[in-house]
């Protein structure tokens, strides 16, 4: 559980790491205030948000089973462990 939370996590701080390349490259200073104004930061989280909702989606749809299949979870069967399978 705690993968997905990070993998999440470094999605939303893309565009930030981005800015921050950008800002490395045109030697602006990104240690600057002035470099991070209000509305700029704003956008980034904006566009955060969007990757990290586009993400989800993108999770939900192609990940997981097929539709109208079952899963049988892994379990021993004549004294042999059986891996999970979705039939």
């Amino acid at each position: 559980m705690i993968r997905p939370a990070f993998t999440e996590l470094l999605i939303f701080l893309i565009p930030f790491a981005v800015y921050a390349l950008f800002l490395l490259t045109t030697r602006s200073g990104v240690t600057l205030p002035a470099s991070w104004p209000a509305h700029v930061i704003a956008k980034l989280v904006v566009g955060s948000l969007l990757l990290v909702i586009i993400s989800f989606v993108l999770l939900a749809h192609f990940s997981g089973a097929s539709p109208n299949s079952t899963y049988i979870p892994a379990h021993i069967e004549n004294g042999k462990f059986v891996p999970g399978v979705e039939k």
